[in-house]
């Protein structure tokens, strides 16, 4: 039993790292840019112990200073597992590759001012990473029309039966639609919320977020308690976008949410597929403005969907400028880095930078960016390299 099932099963055994994750999750309000580079560059455990001491840069001092005094990781994650749910991180094997999310923080890739989740408080008993290999986002207006709704359904339920995971957020309308459609064909659902797992949040919707949890996973980075705001469901947005290999806009008005998840998504290389609608009608308004402006393909059906991301979750092919080899957009160190990694056989951090002449503390902050990118995975026995990962061009997993 790995340690987030042993969490989730009510154990009180929790390891430094996934306490320290639990600790920052609570003391900085996401996406946190700074403290999430600050935490791959020092380790959790280690950012956690500056944090608490006030020991930081002024960028993470300024995302948790208004909270570092509040030590709830241990009743937060007691809290999780009363209510079926655990503390995903980096650190466990379940853990979502994050393709080209946010790597602006870093590098200058990406959405500015966007940055990865610190950890993921789950509900939901499936394996969070297999359940996203092949998973499709699909979004739209809360105050939907019947068309809009019926549409969104019928393309949960054929994304389903063909094999793919569909992500939406919880919301009345489309959301709700689509997770409905998925579960009809008894397939995996995801649903990422702006608010705690326990909020309860939208009331409407706690009976389908307890079957979306028994079929596929409720997910958020706000700790239990976290009351649900504006501001967070825009912040979420990010999450849906990365978490799958294409978005599907449903109905949207011009300014909305979920033209604001597939910006997020065009911005992090992700096809994006819209809907078109009756022309009168104000909740097409941003469907057609994203086609019009080349910035999402027209999609009529869940046959168009497949065919735009392709089969096994492997976003089409687009020219996107960026190369197709796994390693296009890496400098020399992070080039130097990954050729130091070994297919089968996992490194410690020290042995990394031996081999490759790059300063530890470089390796150390380069290794969870490969991760991210899908190029490096941290096993037992240390990191090793992914085969077979994903180009960037392909904008998949």
């Amino acid at each position: 039993m790995c340690e987030a099932q042993r969490q989730a099963a009510g154990y009180a055994e929790w390891s430094g790292e996934r306490l320290a994750r639990a600790y920052l999750l609570r003391v900085a309000e996401p996406p946190a840019p700074a403290l999430v580079r600050f935490v791959a560059d020092r380790g959790p455990v280690r950012a956690a112990e500056l944090v608490r001491r006030g020991d930081v840069p002024d960028a993470v001092a300024c995302e948790t200073r208004a909270r570092k005094e509040l030590e709830l990781a241990e009743r937060d994650l007691r809290q999780a597992a009363e209510i079926g749910a655990r503390l995903v991180t980096p650190e466990d094997d379940e853990w979502p590759a994050w393709p080209l999310l946010c790597l602006d923080v870093a590098t200058g890739r990406g959405q500015r001012g966007v940055a990865p989740p610190i950890g993921l408080w789950v509900r939901g008993g499936g394996n969070l990473d297999a359940m996203l290999s092949e998973a499709v986002a699909v979004v739209g207006a809360r105050a939907a029309t019947q068309y809009g709704e019926q549409v969104a359904a019928e393309l949960g339920y054929a994304l389903a039966e063909a094999g793919h995971s569909v992500v939406s957020g919880a919301a009345y309308g489309i959301d709700g639609a689509a997770h409905r459609g998925t579960l009809a064909a008894g397939g995996e659902t995801l649903a990422v919320l702006g608010c705690g797992l326990d909020a309860g949040y939208p009331a409407g919707h706690v009976s389908l977020l307890n079957r979306v949890a028994e079929r596929g996973a409720v997910l958020t980075e706000y700790p239990p308690g976290t009351a649900p705001a504006r501001h967070r469901f825009l912040v979420r947005n990010r999450l849906i976008a990365a978490l799958s290999a294409g978005t599907v806009v449903v109905e949207a008005g011009s300014r909305s949410g979920a033209r604001n998840t597939a910006a997020t998504a065009g911005a992090l290389g992700k096809v994006v597929m819209a809907v078109p609608g009756p022309v009168g009608s104000a909740l097409s308004v941003g469907c057609h403005e994203l086609i019009r402006d080349s910035h999402a393909t027209l999609v009529a059906s869940a046959a168009d969907v497949l065919e735009t991301v392709g089969k096994l979750g492997t976003v089409a092919k687009r020219d996107t400028g960026v190369g197709n080899r796994p390693t296009d957009g890496l400098d020399a160190e992070g080039l130097r880095v990954h050729d130091a990694l070994a297919d089968r056989t996992g490194k410690a951090p020290e042995q990394i930078a031996t081999e490759s002449g790059v300063p530890l503390s470089r390796v150390r902050a380069l290794l969870p960016q490969l991760e991210l990118d899908g190029l490096a995975v941290r096993s037992e026995s240390g990191w090793r390299r992914v085969k077979s990962a994903p180009g960037r061009g392909s904008g998949g997993r």
